[in-house]
């Protein structure tokens, strides 16, 4: 069982910048692949970007170019930097292993006002 804890969104508006970070216990955090999710009002959740575990980022098409996503294997933490933001990022963000889909943290909001 590994606990994720994110943090780092709050309202910005269109065209500013976030930067958001997800803590994870455990000792294997470095093994794993990890991602950011969001999930908007009424939608599904979906993925937004994964790092393998050797450092490889890859995005969803909606955030390529504007979001970057990087680790710090020696803190146990995921970023996600946000650029450019647009009201339809507007979600609840999440991070977790990537392909898991139990052991969810809390999620943080980001509200981007057009």
């Amino acid at each position: 069982q590994v606990q994720l804890v994110e943090s780092g969104g709050g309202l910005v508006q269109a065209g500013g910048s976030l930067r958001l970070s997800c803590a994870a216990s455990g000792s294997s955090f470095s093994a794993y692949a990890m991602a950011w999710y969001r999930q908007a009002p009424g939608k599904q959740r979906e993925l937004v970007a994964f790092i393998t575990s050797g450092g490889s980022p890859n995005y969803a098409d909606s955030v390529k170019g504007r979001f970057t996503i990087s680790r710090d294997n020696g803190k146990n933490t995921v970023y996600l930097q946000m650029n450019s933001l647009k009201a339809e990022d507007t979600a609840v963000y999440y991070c977790n292993r990537y392909g898991f889909r139990y052991d969810w943290g809390q999620g943080t909001q980001v509200t981007v006002s057009s």
